[in-house]
């Protein structure tokens, strides 16, 4: 099977890539309303919502990585790899704007 088709009939596997997505356009488009601000007492609502959608990625990849682990390790490494590329996407504006 290859990483399209696998990408289709494993949401485990595209859940995560779609997530990362998200939060980075919600930095982005954050960032695009109000710009870079830096609330000393609350973190307020685009942080708490960032740090969901990347922190409810790591069970499903975890569940990708163990479910597909034993059945197609080659095609399960192609997608971890993109996994993880997208997570370090979306965490960039983060740690360059210092957010």
């Amino acid at each position: 099977m290859r990483v399209k088709n696998f990408f289709k009939h494993h949401p485990s596997a595209w859940l995560p890539v779609v997530m990362s997505a998200a939060a980075l356009a919600f930095t982005i488009s954050y960032v695009c309303l109000f710009g870079v601000s830096k609330e000393p007492h609350d973190e307020g609502l685009p942080v708490h919502v960032f740090q969901l959608l990347m922190g409810g990625q790591i069970p499903i990849i975890l569940y990708f990585i163990f479910s597909q682990l034993s059945k197609k390790p080659r095609e399960m490494v192609h997608i971890l790899i993109i996994q993880i590329v997208v997570f370090i996407i979306a965490f960039a504006p983060v740690y360059f704007l210092e957010l």
